[in-house]
């Protein structure tokens, strides 16, 4: 595969909007009519060498939900560092391996990170032997093998698969007192053992590798926003589960290991870099998030990415001087219900969403300094609150190259797929 090389920036703040950057993307897109989409190659790009930057030589391997967009991901995997994608639907990593047929990524490994109850997806990996090379999915429990066997018939072809590992954080050895996402049910070395030796004796499936995702350090920004008392308590929580998580993940891997010797063990985020390459066991790292720069990720103290994919929505209406009501918008995050899940006004500087309507489907009014300059007709760039869900609202992003959009490349949904 011939590499795209890109400089290596300097560790880089994200910083307040500038009228400047309003004025560049105004100008590369003035033939355009919002909403539009817009991915900024230099920013795509700095934050790309910041994760290797943050990774020390760990491959990272890149996170497919993030992006949902084939020409970021080949753009991404051609980069030194980048090595593999985590798919998050079998559908999706099928999908992925067609389109690389004859092509630089026809090797490329695919971990499908989520367990699968497609029937369809699970038929079409065992009928295509190319994929049964390069995809992998995850298991965490013997009832997933059961499935796969009635789904294939216990003569099916072996299917490579991963172990799961939950790495939440359990401060009191007790599973009530739970912090983190609810994945796995394997916790500890023993029942990892045990799932590993399932797997290794029952004909039609190659155990592959593990994987280890601690959501709670990843996933949780130890810097929100106006509330620093919070900030010193997640960060507390976060030492205390590292400490934690390396022991156990180390022996867990051992225990694996001990029963069939892994191709990968992979761990992290991009909001756990740090913490993830510390830990000996763990041999790639998983990212993604941290390439778009959605605003969720303002609330990390150890990376700020830059903003690389951006939308745009018209002012159509001007209900008063201070105050300025955008067409739509209201593309609204997965997660917990909250404020944190709303997009975000990026540019002009000096607006704000107002609590009594939000970020709406048909109009979203702002407020604040900036809207007073703000005209029927203007356009207001924002912000999604995650990477990848953006790309389901729009079947293409433009592409900014320096000053200039060249081009349009498609989303998942442009290209005519879903994956849930």
């Amino acid at each position: 595969m011939k590499r795209l090389h890109i400089s290596r920036f300097a560790p880089y703040r994200w910083s307040v909007p500038t009228s400047s950057q309003r004025s560049r993307l105004d100008a590369a897109t003035e033939h355009l009519d919002p909403p539009v989409a817009v991915v900024d190659l230099a920013a795509f790009d700095h934050n790309a060498a910041d994760l290797v930057r943050r990774a020390r030589r760990r491959p990272i391997r890149v996170a497919s939900k993030s992006v949902r967009c084939r020409f970021l991901l080949e753009r991404v995997l051609r980069m030194p560092g980048f090595e593999g994608v985590m798919s998050y639907a079998l559908a999706e990593a099928l999908w992925l391996s067609s389109q690389w047929v004859d092509t630089d990524f026809a090797d490329t490994d695919i971990l499908v990170a989520y367990p699968t109850a497609d029937r369809a997806a699970l038929a079409a990996l065992a009928a295509d032997e190319r994929a049964r090379h390069t995809v992998s999915i995850i298991v965490d429990s013997v009832s997933h093998l059961d499935f796969i066997d009635e789904v294939l018939g216990h003569d099916h072809p072996d299917i490579r698969v991963c172990i799961e590992l939950d790495v939440s954080w359990r401060p009191i050895g007790n599973a009530k007192v739970h912090v983190g996402a609810r994945r796995s049910p394997v916790f500890t070395p023993d029942q990892a053992r045990d799932l590993a030796t399932e797997i290794d004796a029952r004909p039609g499936f190659q155990l592959v590798g593990v994987m280890a995702y601690e959501g709670q350090i990843a996933g949780l920004g130890d810097k929100p926003a106006g509330n620093p008392l919070l900030g010193r308590v997640l960060r507390w929580m976060q030492r205390r589960s590292a400490l934690e998580l390396v022991q156990r993940r180390t022996a867990a891997v051992q225990a694996v290991t001990d029963v069939r010797k892994l191709e990968f063990v992979n761990g992290g985020g991009t909001g756990s870099i740090e913490v993830t390459r510390a830990d000996p066991s763990v041999t790639e790292i998983a990212a993604g998030s941290g390439l778009i720069g959605p605003a969720l990720f303002d609330n990390y103290t150890q990376f700020s990415p830059r903003p690389a994919v951006l939308f745009a929505v018209p002012v159509v209406r001007k209900p008063a001087p201070d105050m300025a009501t955008l067409l739509g918008g209201g593309y609204l995050a997965s997660g917990p219900a909250n404020n944190a899940r709303l997009p975000q006004p990026y540019l002009p500087a000096g607006l704000k969403l107002i609590g009594a309507e939000g970020a709406g489907e048909v109009q979203t009014p702002v407020t604040g300094p900036g809207a007073h300059a703000l005209n029927v007709g203007d356009r207001v760039w924002m912000r999604h609150a995650k990477a990848g869900e953006l790309a389901e609202r729009f079947t293409e992003y433009h592409v900014l190259d320096g000053d200039k959009v060249t081009h349009a490349v498609p989303t998942y949904r442009g290209e005519g797929r879903s994956f849930g």
